[in-house]
């Protein structure tokens, strides 16, 4: 089993900036994929951006080239820099960890953009 918690979200005013932090633990295997997902009200849950064990990263079409995901694997911790924030990221963002045991999901955390 893998645990994720997440951490960082909040209330930020448009054009600001938040940073993500999702540490994972347990039976952690040193090839996997982390990630961020984000759930609007009414939307589907859309891919943020996720980055492999190796660094290869991949980014959803809606970030523009605002967001960065980074991971340290030492401590087994994935991290999001948003910037330039808009009203449309307002959403529930959830950690996604895969490895060939399956995927897991952290529990999520509130971003709203908002003046």
């Amino acid at each position: 089993q893998v645990q994720l918690v997440e951490s960082g979200g909040g209330l930020v005013q448009p054009g600001g900036s938040l940073r993500l932090s999702c540490a994972a633990s347990g039976s952690i295997v040193s090839i996997n994929v982390m990630g961020w997902y984000r759930q609007a009200p009414g939307k589907e849950r859309e891919l943020v951006a996720s980055i492999t064990s190796g660094g290869i990263t991949e980014y959803g079409d809606s970030i523009e080239g605002r967001f960065t995901i980074s991971r340290d694997n030492a401590k087994n911790t994935v991290y999001l820099q948003m910037n330039s924030l808009k009203p449309g990221d307002t959403a529930v963002y959830y950690c996604n960890f895969v490895n060939f045991r399956g995927t897991h999901w952290g529990q999520g955390t509130q971003v709203t953009v908002s003046s």
